[in-house]
């Protein structure tokens, strides 16, 4: 017999018993214990897909990345460039036109949609150390690496601000021409709660395994180009209810101003966990931010995995918030970019 596709998860903490008014001192006319019996409020259960919850445990049982050490997996530009003699492999995702205009030495250029084949029939992965993840600003290369990594891969990096970060050329039409204080003078310090939802996304591959399900929602993904992965803070700010907005920082970061009606989530402890999945809406386009859009990219691919309309926000808050992530710098450990983040280090063409 066919298995229903929906699976009902009842919450650990949905019904409360009162162990007094079952081993009190035998006064069944006790206010206050039923009193506190006919007010406990019962919980919804969860309702979740079958699809969604055999996915949910391939990816558990094969190391729960997302929840580990090594989420998220960032590399330097400068520890890059000390690798370049070693077995490392660099992908370069971006246009053939930049790629050519000038790349890293030994760097190959592959298109977003071409990865899973190259990965699964052009090379043998395990094979190199380290494969590096290159894009322009480096959310791209940390959306990249997120799948990839999802899928497996185990080895491959992002490389922390893209090109901006390995030449001078790139930053200046890169990150320091993205960097703005536009919007920071509409932040608010109100903490905003999550939302009582109880479902997520259904997935319909039809397949009937977790790895098989992922599988068919990874070649989904890269099927669908990057045209969608990606927001500006000015499409947020111009309407901010019109998107459901995740703030993937510290609560202090948080606290100290955020998006208007951006919603906190806690790095290292949201991801994977159903409960806290089940909060984010399914029928409005989310945007995921922090402070460098870096982490928000892994984010990003993790939630649209599972069904989501999600978006990273381009270069986190510095895309908004410049002056004051400079100005706070030193007590809340921002991350602006600056020129410290900037090599020179020489590309080829």
């Amino acid at each position: 017999m066919k298995l229903s596709n929906r699976i009902i998860l009842l919450p650990a903490l949905a019904v409360y018993i009162s162990v007094a008014g079952c081993a009190g001192n035998g006064n069944e006319k006790d206010s206050n214990n039923t009193s506190t019996a006919q007010n406990t409020p019962v919980r919804e259960p969860l309702i979740i897909s079958e699809e969604t919850n055999l996915l949910l445990k391939d990816l558990s049982e094969n190391g729960d990345w997302v929840n580990g050490r090594e989420f998220p997996s960032l590399i330097k530009p400068s520890v890059v460039h000390d690798l370049l003699e070693n077995n490392i492999l660099v992908i370069d995702t971006r246009s053939i036109e930049e790629y050519s205009d000038g790349h890293i030495k030994g760097a190959i250029n592959m298109d977003f949609t071409d990865l899973p084949g190259y990965f699964e029939s052009g090379i043998k992965p395990f094979e190199y150390d380290r494969i590096i993840i290159v894009s322009s600003y480096g959310q791209v290369a940390s959306y990249v690496t997120s799948l990839l990594r999802l899928m497996g891969y185990g080895n491959v990096y992002s490389m922390r601000w893209g090109m901006s970060g390995w030449s001078s050329t790139y930053a200046r039409k890169g990150w320091f021409a993205g960097c703005s204080s536009d919007f920071q003078d509409q932040l608010e310090a109100k903490v905003n709660d999550k939302p009582a939802g109880r479902s997520i996304p259904e997935l319909n591959t039809g397949k009937t395994t977790g790895e098989e399900i992922g599988m068919a929602r990874f070649k989904h993904l890269f099927s669908e180009g990057l045209k969608n992965v990606m927001i500006d803070a000015a499409d947020v700010f111009s309407n901010p209810s019109d998107y459901y907005v995740i703030n993937y920082d510290r609560r202090d970061k948080y606290e100290n101003g955020h998006i208007p009606g951006a919603v906190r989530y806690k790095p290292g402890a949201t991801l994977s966990i159903v409960e806290e999945m089940a909060t984010i809406p399914a029928d409005k386009t989310i945007v995921v931010y922090c402070g460098t859009g870096h982490n928000s990219g892994f984010v990003t691919a993790y939630l649209r995995l599972f069904g989501w309309d999600a978006r990273t926000l381009k270069y986190g808050n510095n895309g908004f918030m410049y002056d004051k992530m400079v100005a706070d710098r030193g007590t809340l450990s921002w991350l602006p970019f600056t020129a410290t983040d900037v090599n020179d280090f020489e590309v080829v063409k």
